[in-house]
């Protein structure tokens, strides 16, 4: 059974870290420069991070990663390999593997389907898509 954080000063300084990561994602980051944003060492900064958010740090800074090459795979101003190294990866080959684990599928095909559902949203009225609530879908 997992306990839960319940100490508001140790929330508040996991969450500094956490903020940490979402700010600076795209630098290399190690265990050490985010858990001395939290003021704890590596170690017990580790085994808190877990049990307040149900993952390690490394797996919450790929998922903001991931989260953020989606959103610049939405466009077309960037190429793949440009969006790799614009979230923070040193390996075209982690994030292609990465991104698949996560989302199912690889960065090209991802963007293909992003640029499908977008032009399947202009091909169907305006007022359909409100009416039957898909134009976030």
């Amino acid at each position: 059974m997992v306990r839960r954080i319940e100490d508001l000063e140790t929330l508040e300084r996991l969450d500094r870290a956490r903020d940490f990561i979402d700010h600076c994602y795209d630098h290399p980051l190690s265990l050490d420069q985010i858990s001395e944003k939290a003021c704890f060492s590596r170690y017990h900064f580790l085994r808190l991070f877990r049990q307040a958010f149900n993952k390690t740090p490394h797996q919450y800074l790929i998922e903001r990663r991931i989260e953020k090459a989606k959103e610049l795979l939405g466009g077309d101003e960037l190429r793949v390999t440009d969006v790799c190294y614009e979230v923070g990866f040193q390996s075209l080959g982690s994030f292609s593997t990465l991104f698949h684990r996560y989302v199912g599928h690889a960065p090209i095909i991802y963007r293909e389907k992003v640029k499908q559902r977008e032009q399947a949203k202009r091909q169907v009225p305006g007022c359909f898509l409100v009416m039957y609530k898909l134009e976030s879908a």
